[in-house]
């Protein structure tokens, strides 16, 4: 009995740090011993424990040999926490006593933990993940949503249905935050609303700590239990106070917890109000006033804008601001006028909304856009608030997003890696030197690794394709269908992501004749993989996401078009690793940045982009192909047209010929030259832990001095 308690013990402790979701032989582990378990329950380790007896575990666990495996992954752990060799220890040692407090309304880590709805989120997950690998003293604070974001399901017409699952807290990898005196930590707001509590979570993530707030507690009124339900639900009053929550109640969990962060990261403009509540703290401990409260919090804070549409940053009433934050206001000793100024452009415009991106950039001194071509975007949006400087001096630069390599990273093209980098290739993966040998891996090895996953991937589509004619009662006829759908040989070309309306999800199949044209050659087939949720406003989302599921069904396009329900990390993880082509071709300049495409190459698919976000400074046209020439037209319809007309002529005459162009062995010497192109001078830069050390050098150690810093433009 003592040696099984030790390895649910040691399984257990696994199972509470999120290390293990970028641990492939660690997930391998919860695999082997029971692979239908382990899928229904959705990968979560947490639970998948709790379902298994004891007395059972023990015995697979003996069946196939896993104590030994099982030691050994406890051990690494081990290891990794108490490593201090690491980046930040040299680069970063500043921070340990006063660590980075990174704000996101959303953070994306694993699917067994679903408090995310995209690419924010997941990006908050990545920086986290890499922080923990460098050894970078961070600590993420969030809302743990009962609910989360929605599940997504079509009806037999195609149409998007939205359902959402209660995320049990004893099911899930976190614990309740204690404070020194070893009881839960509690927060609470007053507001002249009345006074909203919250209790605080603690998830491990590696090396670093995630705090998660919750409304469902008893203090509070049915409304405000409710209040951390949905991710992006709810009406402005809704949304309000869930961004006083996140940003507020943030720095008051801190403060409990007895964190003095040097560092406030804001990761987009929901959680601005955690400036607010800096500066009345300080106010309130030094006696300072607020305009030196104000300049203390703003040096010290970095804030991240991902949103390049003005219509898609937070803006509240006037009236719906003093009702939530009145009481802040109070603290800050700012008249109702001039505490609403601090949210506007023109702070003495009556008719003007509060906006959360103002009220952040009034409140930092190190603002950085995420890519490039988003941080111009970025000047040029918010010059307004700089009237006396030209707008190539708005103090808004860039940092590039990444994307945590090892979390992305199908192992096969790990193994591949260790063997022909070394093993010490992801500790250097930022060295451009690490990838040089890329171009000395053997073409069959590397066409045959990117098979397998893709062979994989169509295996994992066509189990999806089942369940979901199962749930539809669609018939045994839909079922053996779905198994049988796409080609293992074919050109597979997948596009994934929010279906919101700049992204154009539909340009591809706009004119179907013309696609059919180029699809309908025996000898170079072509099939699509579709993914994505639309927001469940989105009316017109919906409506994309309807008409691709009804050609799917269209017997010309039979078994070469899928749409795969319920998108989520999972699904991206195996369609990143498993399609040749990541099509993605948003309306620029609107793509901030555009991670997925980022997942894709690591995994050996090449990108087919608009030179948009990330893609407008990566592309060199060896390393992927573009869509357009990087222009805009003022005219969307014509911008649409011209995209549209550049796509299909480059998917016919680029894409299809070089990767049908086989030689006497079967390989296509021309495409796997450019998928190690793609590797050799993309991998080094687009990898979250460049974008974490960049962060550090650029915002954080000038944060935590009290600098001003000056950001790299473009």
């Amino acid at each position: 009995m003592a040696g099984q308690a030790k390895v649910v013990d040691k399984l257990r402790e696994l199972a509470r740090n999120l290390w293990w979701t970028w641990q492939p032989n660690v997930i391998g582990l919860f695999r082997e011993i029971d692979p239908a378990l382990w899928t229904a329950t959705g990968h979560n380790p947490v639970e998948f424990l709790q379902r298994i007896e004891p007395e059972r575990l023990e015995g697979m666990a003996a069946q196939v040999a896993l104590h030994s495996r099982i030691d050994y992954a406890f051990r690494r752990l081990a290891e990794y926490l108490k490593n201090t060799d690491s980046w930040g220890s040299v680069h970063a040692s500043c921070l340990r006593s006063r660590p980075v407090a990174y704000f996101s309304a959303e953070f994306g880590l694993h699917e067994s933990l679903p408090i995310y709805s995209g690419g924010l989120g997941v990006l908050a997950g990545d920086h986290l993940k890499s922080a923990s690998d460098l050894g970078i003293p961070l600590i993420g604070i969030g809302l743990l949503y009962a609910e989360g974001y929605f599940r997504q399901s079509l009806d037999g017409d195609g149409w998007q249905q939205e359902s959402y699952l209660f995320n049990n807290p004893d099911l899930l990898p976190i614990e309740p935050a204690l404070d020194a005196k070893g009881n839960p930590v509690r927060i609470s707001i007053d507001t002249n609303a009345g006074v909203l509590h919250a209790r605080v979570w603690r998830a491990e993530v590696g090396r670093t700590m995630l705090l998660l707030l919750d409304s469902k507690v008893d203090e509070n009124n049915e409304s405000d239990r409710a209040l951390t339900s949905r991710l992006y639900g709810g009406d402005a009053r809704v949304r309000i106070r869930q961004e006083l929550l996140l940003g507020v109640g943030g720095v008051r969990a801190l403060a409990a917890l007895d964190i003095n962060p040097s560092v406030l990261h804001l990761n987009e403009g929901h959680s601005a109000f955690a400036g607010l509540e800096m500066a009345r703290s300080l106010m309130e401990s030094e006696g300072i006033p607020f305009g030196e409260a104000a300049r203390e919090v703003a040096t010290m804070t970095v804030f991240t804008t991902h949103t390049p549409v003005a219509a898609g940053h937070d803006r509240f009433p006037g009236q719906l601001v003093e009702e939530h934050l009145g009481k802040i206001r109070e603290g800050l000793h700012l008249s109702y006028d001039d505490f609403l100024g601090l949210g506007r452009v023109h702070p003495g415009d009556p008719n003007e909304p509060y906006c959360m991106t103002v009220l952040a950039l009034k409140l930092d001194r190190h603002a950085n856009g995420v890519s490039a071509l988003h941080g111009r975007v970025s000047r040029q949006m918010w010059h307004p608030l700089y009237p006396n400087r030209v707008e190539e001096e708005v103090p808004i630069g860039h940092i590039t997003n990444g994307v945590h390599v090892q979390s992305w990273l199908a192992p096969q093209m790990h193994a591949l890696f260790e063997r022909h980098l070394g093993p010490d290739w992801a500790r250097n993966m930022s060295d451009p030197d690490t990838w040089a040998n890329i171009a000395h891996i053997d073409d069959a090895e590397l066409w045959e690794t990117q098979q397998i996953l893709k062979a994989s991937m169509i295996d994992f589509v066509r189990w999806r394709l089942a369940s979901q004619a199962r749930r539809r009662d669609e018939g045994d006829g839909a079922i053996e269908k779905a198994g049988k759908v796409l080609d293992h040989d074919a050109l597979t070309i997948g596009f994934a992501r929010r279906f919101a309306t700049y992204k154009r999800a539909g340009l591809v199949l706009s004119d179907i004749e013309r696609l059919l044209a180029i699809m309908d050659t025996s000898d170079r087939p072509i099939q699509f993989v579709f993914a994505g949720k639309a927001h469940p406003e989105d009316k017109y989302g919906k409506e994309l996401i309807q008409n691709i599921a009804r050609l799917a069904r269209d017997a010309r396009l039979e078994n070469r078009l899928v749409f795969v329900e319920d998108y989520d990390m999972n699904v991206a993880r195996h369609l990143v690793q498993g399609v040749d082509v990541w099509l993605n071709n948003p309306r620029r300049p609107q793509e901030a940045s555009g991670t997925s495409g980022e997942k894709a190459f690591l995994n050996g698919a090449l990108n087919f982009s608009i030179l948009d976000g990330w893609w407008a400074e990566a592309y060199d046209g060896t390393n992927g192909f573009a869509i357009g020439h990087g222009r805009s037209h003022s005219v969307p319809s014509i911008q649409d047209e011209r995209d549209h007309a550049s796509l299909i002529e480059v998917l016919a005459n680029e894409v299809v010929p070089l990767f049908y162009d086989r030689d006497a062995s079967g390989l296509p010497r021309g495409w796997i030259q450019r998928q190690k192109s793609a590797l050799r001078s993309l991998s080094w830069r687009f990898n979250a832990d460049r974008m974490v050390m960049d962060y550090v050098q650029n915002s954080y150690l000038p944060a935590a001095a009290g600098l001003t810093c000056v950001m790299p433009r473009s």
